[in-house]
């Protein structure tokens, strides 16, 4: 148990290192070079600069300090025990208050030698304080957890229906405060906005109800809620909406769209703006795109290491097309951003065709369309042929037009890019002949697709053995792939501050993909969907995205549950279907 501590002095860290033989003079001199030019703290700079491993410096400082080091990761702290110091503290000082006594106060600090941040500390919380070590890292992941933004928008829009009348608010001095960033209407959205990135929220929904205003907050494909009394407010903040995205702030009886830019947390967030009138209000969708954040790699997008070989292949191939697909929101785009990203060289020219455009890249012509102004996806296509392109992406295939455009793009030596809405990858080719693309014309220009889904991975910060119930083992009996599964091998989260008590932190992908062989061109010729739908299934190197999902339930990554969310259909893949070749370090691969 961690003792009082008396007012700290100052200790040189990088001397007593030396002294200890853990880093050299020379890296020691290196390291303080650095930290005069960068202002960061020095055991930042020895393990930035690789001289130092991160958890060897913890360890060491724990030693020397006679200061515990605690894993915040599984520590159990109260958010509002965390709150009592303010955040700007909190951030500046790098420090948060874990637990509190009878008569001091346990607080964890990324640099308990900071003499100045303990003074403050104390003078702030008025009482002793027990110093701990705590990794930054995670000190920071919980300070935005812990500091949310729930009170300040609720105390913002208490403040903002006290100046509106019932039923009524001044339109022209909304519009006269457009650019006030002091008005309270546009502090109540930075608020939200906040607190959504905070969280990595990909939408905001904002629904007025008969006498309340949800504001829900889409978080690992899941929406969390928080409601505010009174619905006043709620006419204010759509006009102020409209105002920002270009809308017409007259019209309340159509479906309107629009975006806009801001900065958020020193992060640059396109917003997309999606109205509609409902019984009390208007309802509105901001999809909040994050242009800050780096695009994923095709490392990072949760392929099994051999699917990933194979699409890699098939997106350098000269000419064909490639589909990606799946439900609304199981990240086919981001697929496809991960694939031009791979491919997009000095010597291969590009061209997307986007509704909209998600993400800039450099080097890449893309075209966003305006079905208003007749621009749309075929037009654009035709036009963009014309463009002496290698690589053409379409954003969705969702004509019979785009469907032949495309297919004979693919035909004609340009590699295609696309995505349709199914739910797996053998069903693909029905929609297209669903779509009026003729057999002939799949059968020479499809190469390959690929299916994927979604799913949350368990938080790491309360990741615990799993209990199979009734339900979900009889649903594991019926995968035959799942037979030899040893069901103490699952996991789940219980729940943490981390999760926000969801036991789920952040999503991965699951993937099925089929490249076409003789056999499925000669049925698509044909178009005998029934025949290709056949054969797909009894491809040797075909695995449904359930068996992939599986895998990462047996690796700890995700849970049963999250599997079973996926797998409806499962009797179609499994009954009768001669069970595939497994790769390496699949489900039949027994795993220590």
């Amino acid at each position: 148990m961690a003792t009082a501590a008396p007012r700290k002095q100052k200790i040189r860290i990088g001397d007593l290192l030396v002294q200890n033989k853990i880093i050299s003079e020379g890296q020691l001199e290196a390291a303080l070079a650095e930290q005069k030019k960068s202002g960061r703290k020095l055991g930042r700079v020895l393990v930035d600069l690789g001289f130092i491993e991160e958890t060897q410096l913890l360890t060491f400082l724990s030693r020397q300090l006679n200061t515990p080091l605690i894993d915040l990761k599984h520590f159990k702290f109260s958010p509002d025990t965390m709150r009592l110091l303010p955040e700007t503290y909190a951030r500046r000082y790098r420090a948060i208050v874990l637990s509190t006594g009878s008569t001091d106060v346990l607080v964890g600090m990324a640099d308990p030698t900071d003499i100045f941040g303990y003074d403050e500390i104390t003078r702030i919380l008025q009482r002793p304080l027990r110093l701990a070590l705590v990794r930054e890292a995670d000190l920071l992941r919980a300070i935005d957890i812990v500091y949310r933004h729930t009170e300040e928008i609720s105390s913002l829009a208490e403040e903002l229906g006290e100046e509106l009348a019932a039923g009524d608010y001044d339109l022209a001095q909304l519009v006269a405060e457009e650019s006030s960033v002091d008005a309270p209407v546009a502090k109540l959205l930075q608020s939200m906005f906040e607190d959504a990135v905070q969280v990595n929220a990909s939408d905001i929904h904002i629904e007025p109800d008969e006498k309340v205003l949800r504001i829900r907050q889409r978080i690992d494909g899941v929406l969390h809620e928080h409601i505010i009394e009174g619905r006043r407010v709620a006419g204010a903040l759509v006009t102020r909406l409209k105002l920002m995205s270009g809308l017409d702030i007259s019209e309340k009886r159509m479906p309107q769209d629009g975006r806009f830019s801001i900065h958020v947390k020193d992060r640059s967030v396109d917003v997309r703006v999606a109205t509609m009138p409902i019984q009390f209000g208007e309802s509105v969708v901001l999809r909040l795109l994050d242009q800050s954040t780096n695009l994923l790699s095709l490392e990072n997008l949760g392929m099994p290491e051999e699917m990933r070989a194979r699409f890699t292949h098939l997106i350098q191939l000269p000419y064909g097309m490639i589909l990606a697909t799946g439900p609304t929101g199981s990240g086919k785009t981001t697929t496809l951003y991960a694939a031009l990203n791979f491919i997009n060289k000095s010597d291969i020219k590009i061209i997307s065709v986007e509704d909209p455009i998600e993400y800039h890249l450099s080097r890449i012509n893309q075209v966003q369309v305006n079905p208003r102004i007749g621009l749309d996806f075929s037009r654009v296509l035709r036009n963009a042929l014309r463009q002496d392109p290698d690589v053409i992406m379409v954003g969705e295939i969702r004509d019979h037009e785009t469907a032949e455009i495309t297919l004979r793009a693919a035909m004609t030596g340009h590699l295609v890019l696309s995505t349709v809405h199914t739910n797996d990858a053998v069903t693909t080719v029905s929609r297209l002949l669903d779509m009026g693309a003729e057999g002939y014309l799949i059968a020479a220009g499809l190469r390959a697709v690929v299916a994927q889904r979604l799913v949350r991975r368990i938080c790491d910060a309360c990741t615990v053995p799993a209990h199979v119930n009734a339900n979900q083992q009889a649903w594991l009996n019926s995968v035959p792939e799942a037979g030899n599964i040893d069901p103490t091998r699952f996991r789940q989260g219980r729940g943490c501050t981390y999760c926000n008590g969801t036991g789920y932190r952040g999503r991965i992908g699951v993937y099925e993909l089929l490249e076409l062989d003789e056999g499925l061109t000669d049925a698509l010729r044909r178009s005998d969907s029934a025949e290709f739908a056949q054969r797909a299934r009894h491809k040797r190197d075909f695995r449904p995205f359930v068996l992939c999902a599986l895998e990462y339930a047996v690796a700890g990554i995700t849970t049963v549950e999250e599997t079973m969310r996926i797998s409806s259909g499962i009797e179609k893949y499994t009954e009768d279907v001669p069970e595939p070749a497994a790769p390496a370090g699949s489900l039949s691969t027994s795993r220590d």
